[in-house]
């Protein structure tokens, strides 16, 4: 199996120690729903605003919004395959996968670290709108709703599949892809919260 993080194989029971400054350590952990609800308070607020500031029709906005979401999950996609899982072919490379991924692929079980902390989501949030301000002018105040809704729907199911046992439905091909990419292939399932991308792009499991 390819080598993303610095263990010999994963643990599932332990938790990285990332800082020796114990105030960088505790930041450095995040209960999921902190992140989580901080995207839902964005969106809502960048919702409001388009809905009050812009001229744009509601209906067209809610397509906005959904081409938001469908564009969150490719750049999820994106972001896995070629930043997480780069070739760390230099020290800095190195330690910035290990920090960013490589650590999880080490400890994936360990749930204080399955999200960034929450004033690097809000960064993140903030460079988004930037961009998409950018691009695309008012539409933006409907675009970002849609992508970090996909955002917030992409922390969900990762923490999910990560902390609970599969169900018996459709959703449990997500934990079996997941636990693929983690346990036996980590060149493939590089979409946690929708394989659309792994279909279309060639990087599903192949079977057995």
């Amino acid at each position: 199996m390819k080598k993303i993080g610095r263990l010999d194989k994963p643990d599932n029971f332990g938790s990285a120690k990332m800082f020796s400054n114990p105030i960088l350590e505790k930041i450095s952990r995040t209960h999921i729903m902190v992140p989580i609800t901080l995207f839902f308070a964005i969106s809502s607020v960048s919702f409001y605003y388009a809905l009050t500031t812009t001229a744009i029709g509601l209906g067209v906005g809610l397509l906005v919004l959904l081409a938001g979401l469908f564009a969150f999950t490719f750049v999820e996609y994106m972001m896995h395959k070629h930043f997480f899982h780069m070739e760390p072919d230099t020290p800095l490379k190195d330690k910035l996968q290990y920090t960013v991924h490589g650590v999880h692929h080490d400890y994936p079980k360990d749930k204080d670290r399955l999200a960034m902390p929450p004033f690097v989501s809000a960064a993140y949030a903030a460079i988004f709108y930037l961009v998409f301000n950018l691009i695309m002018g008012d539409y933006a105040l409907y675009f970002l709703p849609g992508f970090l809704i996909g955002y917030a729907a992409y922390l969900g199911v990762h923490y999910i599949v990560h902390a609970y046992n599969p169900p018996k439905n459709f959703f449990k091909a997500l934990w079996v892809n997941h636990a693929i990419h983690h346990y036996k292939d980590p060149d493939t399932s590089f979409g946690v919260s929708s394989p659309l991308w792994d279909y279309l792009l060639g990087t599903m499991p192949k079977k057995d």
